[in-house]
């Protein structure tokens, strides 16, 4: 048996589960040739000899020993090796045993172990199984990690807790006193809270009352547009009027819109009923799906919203959505929320609030909003840019500290010099917020790979390697050789 150096980076495959030393140590073993294992550790998936055992141990000395004497005993090769604390007895560990073996050896095997041990799992000749997928998800909930959504589809379990919604509103809320209003509201609620992952948007017919707020709004904010948005914005706005019927006497439905942000950037739309916790809204973005609401703000101030309305989301959020290289930002907020501690969703959502929401931008050497809550309010997108603002640069780690302002002007607004500078920040401030294992989106099942083993990693490395391949063989036949490292970097 040989002990991994402690500070090597390669996680084990099996008991590898985030706060192991919480809950006591993870120790990795290897015995047995090196060619059994894929590049990365992973267990030999191939061969129909292979299976799996986890059994549980009395926490006392020598009593590993005396197990793996047994698999010496009935000529079973050990391919990999892990242990850490149980998780359902704290004077127990748990031992995952990959191995190679004949059917009838392994069977007198697992008969001699159960009377030394408890086994948990054995997973069959030619499985390949370090902890199934459910095992995973509880190993992360027992080691206090937060509840977070692992395919799209499991966004149905948290869209719906909003905060406030429907028929309640605040009593300084224009709409409080108008019975009308409110019950407009509750429908627009009802259509959200029924919605399922996988349905079509339900289309909403406006009120002629609704349109003409909407038409105050569009055309106030088109004035300002040219002189104020950035050149992303303005690139987008012509392609939604095209495409989704943007214009000034009709909204826009959702459907439509979302569809068009499918085949731009990737980004769809999820009709939510009122505010969402930053931790649930944040989970969407994760898996591209922006949470958007369908009710208009009341028609007495239609230059004023205490919360994000229709008119918000479509011209403030949806332009710079079909963007890829804002998509990739707003994503990547997102996955770095998934799993996070309270304090670090905190620092993720103020951060996004003033960047997503209330960012500004360098372009040819002026200031442009990029930040929704600007391109959807006339007298904040003027001030932003008024030279009277206090403007700070983008640094994440100040930045998550600045208070968040709802109902008056935001008391400072960041810079960035571009997207891919915002985006390339946020990544590194990520990295300081600790998160025990980290996330990668899959972009064809819709779903997030839990990095906590090389299972995962080395099936991650092999999507990379065959994209290199690509983009190598293109540079190849455009004449370019030995250039891959230059453009990557």
């Amino acid at each position: 048996l040989t002990f991994p150096n402690p500070n090597s980076k390669l996680r084990g495959v099996a008991f590898d589960h985030l706060q192991t030393s919480k809950k006591g140590k993870t120790l990795t073993l290897f015995q047995g040739a090196d060619e059994n294992r894929g590049s990365l550790g992973k267990p030999a998936c191939s061969r129909k000899r292979t299976a799996t055992i986890i059994f549980t141990l009395k926490n006392e000395v020598g009593g590993l020993i005396k197990a793996l004497k047994l698999f010496q005993e009935k000529h079973v090769h050990l391919v990999h090796i892990e242990s850490r604390k149980s998780r359902r007895r704290d004077s127990d560990f748990e031992v995952f045993v990959d191995c190679d073996s004949e059917h009838e050896q392994m069977k007198e095997l697992t008969q001699l172990l159960s009377t030394h041990a408890q086994i948990v799992e054995i997973t069959p000749f030619g499985g390949c199984s370090p902890l199934a997928e459910d095992d995973r998800a509880d190993a992360l909930e027992a080691d206090g990690i937060p509840w977070f959504p692992k395919k799209i589809s499991d966004l149905d379990q948290c869209a719906n807790r909003v905060l406030m919604y429907g028929s309640d509103l605040d009593a300084d809320h224009p709409g409080f006193k108008d019975g009308v209003y409110r019950k407009r509201r509750q429908y627009f609620a009802d259509v959200a809270m029924t919605f399922k992952h996988g349905n079509p948007i339900p289309k909403i017919h406006y009120t002629a009352e609704e349109v003409r707020t909407w038409g105050v709004v569009f055309r106030e904010l088109h004035k300002l547009y040219p002189s104020h948005a950035c050149k992303e914005y303005l690139k987008n706005l012509p392609l939604l009027t095209r495409d989704c019927c943007y214009s000034e006497d009709n909204i826009p439905q959702l459907e439509d819109v979302s569809k068009f942000l499918k085949g731009r950037s990737g980004f769809t739309i999820r009709p939510v009923a009122g505010y969402l916790s930053p931790r649930d809204f944040l989970a969407g973005l994760a898996f591209r799906v922006f949470h958007c609401t369908q009710y208009v703000r009341h028609s007495s101030e239609p230059l004023y919203t205490p919360e994000p309305d229709t008119c918000h989301e479509l011209l403030g959020h949806v332009p710079l959505l079909a963007e890829p290289s804002f998509a990739q930002f707003s994503q990547e907020i997102g996955l770095a929320s998934l799993g996070a501690s309270d304090d670090a969703v905190k620092k993720l959502a103020t951060c996004y609030f003033f960047t997503v929401e209330f960012g500004l931008c360098k372009q040819d050497g002026k200031l442009r909003a990029y930040g929704a809550g600007l391109l959807s309010s006339v007298s904040e997108l003027k001030h932003s840019l008024s030279g009277k603002a206090n403007i700070l640069p983008f640094d994440p780690i100040l930045t998550c500290n600045q208070e968040c302002m709802i109902t008056t002007f935001q008391e400072a607004y960041f810079v960035a010099e571009s997207f891919e500078e915002a985006k390339n920040k946020m990544r590194e401030f990520a990295k300081t917020l600790h998160r025990p294992f980290t996330v990668h989106y899959n972009p064809y099942t819709q779903s997030v790979d839990v990095l906590t083993d090389t299972h995962n990693i080395n099936s991650m490395v092999k999507d990379i390697r065959h994209e290199l391949d690509i983009v190598e063989e293109a540079l190849n036949q455009l004449g370019f050789t030995h250039t891959l490292m230059f453009f990557l970097v």
